[in-house]
């Protein structure tokens, strides 16, 4: 059996068939990467099975739920997975709980498992844009500090940007309203291409709905005085245009992210107590990148 990874990639899609076989592809390349799970919220086209094809597990919601539940979905989904294969014995058979797969057997642990290894720890979450196609590999640098230990979160910092076709309505609220109430201001506070432990993510839960994920996820881990730190990554996806589909879908993420902040009052020092700095750190650099900080 090939060695057990320490990460898993989830991708949030919807009607995403041209790129998803590129991004899951290159995803599956990251190290320490051995699951790749896509959840199809919705789509109308041939995400999941274009999906299924490129190697990915999939994961589909009858309707469109939006970008948080189908963070959720995906990371049950790797729990699920991840339950399955730590049960299997070393010729890949399923091996029931409390059964030791015909290994020798001491005398039986407190715990009840009969003399079973204890489980592995549960796998890191990296979370991708479906449209990130052949680039989603360059997330490697995203890992890094999560799986070195540095840091319970990580949030991407593209090294370029398509020109965009908003006006930066939603960005701008997205960071003021985090700074407000945690002190701290992220460079991309809505990207989502994130690397958290699976206990920051626990913590987090439930998720602020819709588009507001992003936003709730970096004020509640801070809030629970966890490490989140900016990677500039070379990642590119495809940017909104100037349509009405367009322009909708970001009234959508601005009244998502207006609530994910109506929800979450600056936090107010106790009586008597210092006030802590916050734990965002600005954006550190990958390996062979030149500083442009």
């Amino acid at each position: 059996m090939s060695a057990r990874g320490d990460l898993a990639v989830v991708i949030p899609a919807r009607n995403e068939s041209v790129r998803i076989s590129a991004t899951v592809r290159a995803a599956a390349t990251i190290p320490g990467v051995d699951i790749v799970v896509v959840v199809d919220d919705g789509s109308t086209d041939g995400t999941g099975a274009e999906a299924e094809l490129a190697g990915a597990f999939v994961a589909r919601h009858a309707r469109n739920l939006g970008k948080a539940a189908a963070m959720e979905t995906g990371a049950e989904a790797v729990l699920l997975i991840e339950s399955e294969r730590d049960n299997r014995d070393a010729a890949g058979r399923l091996v029931p709980p409390g059964d030791s797969g015909g290994r020798p057997q001491g005398p039986a642990p407190r715990n009840g498992s009969r003399g079973r290894p204890p489980a592995p720890a549960p796998r890191h979450l990296l979370f991708l844009d479906a449209d990130l196609a052949s680039t989603a590999g360059h997330a490697a640098a995203l890992t890094e500090p999560v799986r070195s230990g540095e840091a319970d979160m990580s949030i991407a910092v593209f090294a370029s940007h398509a020109k965009l076709g908003g006006h930066g309505l939603v960005l701008g609220l997205a960071g003021a309203g985090i700074e407000r109430v945690t002190g701290w201001r992220p460079t991309e506070p809505l990207n989502g291409q994130r690397c958290l432990t699976r206990a920051a993510f626990e913590a987090a839960k439930p998720l602020a709905a819709g588009w507001g994920a992003e936003t709730g996820l970096t004020i509640d881990l801070l809030r629970k005085g966890m490490r989140i730190t900016e990677v500039q990554v070379p990642l590119s996806h495809r940017a909104t245009g100037k349509d009405l589909h367009s322009q909708l879908h970001r009234a959508h993420q601005f009244a998502d992210v207006a609530r994910a902040l109506a929800a979450r009052k600056p936090w107010r020092q106790p009586a008597g107590r210092q006030a802590s700095q916050p734990a965002g750190r600005q954006a550190s650099q990958p390996a062979g990148q030149p500083d442009t900080t």
